[in-house]
């Protein structure tokens, strides 16, 4: 199952998505060997990502990268406003040094190094427009104590907090074959909602939000969406209502392409790129996100550097990708 689902409350003014990605979340473990610490991190944000990308009320990519000192040196999850999804992630040391049971802390925040970035990069952004970004420290001051994050879902909840964004709480959890994950938002107290009293807009926030608590790791990734929907909110919906939205399909989709290649092949420039043909006889290089391998040999890099047009750059190259 690879679908995603929203809901409204019409008795709080609360907004909530369940997420539960199956096939598309093994579709990126094929293409991957990481330990299973770093596996559940990874997949922990992908259900971030898709929770937050379907939240957003805009066309183009959410991309949240984790980036740190540490074991984990950079996390990246790119989600497009279609639901299509890719991910990767790069080590600083060997796979077989990471425990089992090491957390996100002890991988991406050594030396309180970690950072959380989430960009938006709307599709009719400007040519010089740079896209809108948030970074938070992966550690959560409290006075004067430092405490670093143990979980995605607490980095997002950090992340939400800062950015001064809506009220928002989130589960996720992920194993090798399933990834699930819960998103609850407390409104504005405006639109559909400002018929609320107040006293009962902050009671119906606390209590969508205690039923959402009793959520189990479990359900999330053994039970669809609409199953947990009514696992949980079935008592809500008999008193105050609660409306679903047809499911979203997601799916696992990498964007790499020859023309891209070339792109990188430019800004790395003709002589760094004819001392590697001088060396190695070609270029060769594989998509982070889905493996798949490209080659570029002498006749195609004087292509890249003659014309202007990446197309015409990027003929098919002959036996290869």
């Amino acid at each position: 199952m690879n679908e995603l689902l929203v809901f409204m409350c019409d008795g709080a003014p609360v907004r909530g998505e369940i997420v539960s990605i199956g096939t598309a979340w093994q579709a990126v473990l094929e293409r991957r060997n990481d330990p299973p610490a770093v596996r559940k991190i990874l997949g922990d944000f992908v259900g971030a990502a898709t929770l937050l990308t379907a939240s957003l009320k805009f066309d183009g990519t959410l991309i949240i990268q984790a980036q740190s000192k540490g074991p984990i040196q950079l996390l990246v999850v790119e989600c497009k406003s279609d639901l299509s999804m890719r991910a990767t992630v790069k080590l600083s040391v060997d796979p077989s040094e990471i425990s089992t049971d090491a957390s996100l802390g002890d991988l991406l925040d050594a030396n309180h190094s970690g950072r959380l970035v989430i960009t938006l990069d709307p599709a009719d952004r400007e040519p010089g427009q740079p896209p809108y970004q948030g970074i938070v420290a992966l550690q959560d001051h409290q006075g004067t104590v430092i405490k670093p994050v143990t979980s995605a879902a607490e980095a997002i909840a950090l992340y939400m907090q800062n950015s001064e964004q809506l009220e928002t709480r989130i589960w996720l959890s992920s194993n090798e074959t399933h990834v699930g994950g819960l998103l609850l938002q407390r409104l504005p107290a405006s639109g559909g909602h400002a018929h609320l009293d107040p006293q009962v807009a902050a009671e119906g926030w606390s209590r969508i939000q205690t039923l959402g608590e009793t959520i189990t790791s479990e359900e999330l990734l053994t039970l669809p969406p609409d199953t947990i929907l009514r696992r949980l909110f079935l008592e809500e919906s008999v008193e105050n209502g609660v409306r679903s939205f047809p499911p979203r399909p997601i799916s696992f989709a990498c964007r790499c392409s020859r023309s891209k290649v070339a792109d990188v092949l430019r800004m790395l420039g003709q002589d760094e790129v004819k001392s590697i043909i001088d060396e190695q006889g070609v270029v060769e290089t594989v998509c982070d996100f889905c493996a798949k391998p490209y080659r570029f040999d002498a006749v195609d890099c004087e292509q890249v550097f003659k014309t202007d047009l990446l197309s015409d750059a990027t003929r098919p190259p002959s036996g290869g990708h």
